[in-house]
């Protein structure tokens, strides 16, 4: 079963179950699934929904973030619940070590030498570690290789 069908299925479960903020996620997640294969006319593989899951989820801890700042607890305790539910779709993450490995063997593949071929080596490293890494911890990793 594709992941596109998992979350189909998961939307049914949750109307059965009357769950109905398991139910505003899944339904925003599908609603975001439908715009890129409209506004792109493809359909989507299970690659292209984990990365449209990761943009959601860097959404919700930036919200996240932000409404700490501002003192909303009610809102911070929505955003949280939105991104548990929407974790549940992303494949098990790498560990720091697995990345800063990859990520080294993949600078000894390109034989990049300095802070000059990062945009080269991050092209490679996001097409090996989409939806398997936070990108935020994986550029870490690239900036660490390439000056040291």
């Amino acid at each position: 079963m594709s992941l596109k069908e998992q979350i189909t299925e998961d939307m049914k479960a949750a109307m059965r179950a009357r769950d109905s903020e398991r139910l505003g996620t899944i339904r925003l997640l599908q609603a975001a699934m439908k715009q890129r294969e409209v506004d792109e006319r493809i359909t989507l593989d299970d690659a292209a929904v984990i990365a449209i899951v990761d943009k959601l989820i860097k959404q919700r801890r930036d919200s996240i973030t932000a409404f700490s700042q501002a003192g909303r607890q009610d809102l911070v305790d929505q955003e949280s619940a939105e991104l548990k539910v929407l974790e549940a779709y992303l494949p098990a993450r790498l560990s720091a070590e697995e990345i800063a490995a990859e990520v080294k063997r993949i600078v000894s593949e390109l034989g990049a030498g300095g802070p000059g071929d990062m945009g080269k080596v991050m092209g490679v490293v996001k097409q090996r570690l989409a939806g398997k890494a936070d990108m935020g911890v994986v550029s870490a990793a690239v900036k660490a290789a390439l000056t040291g």
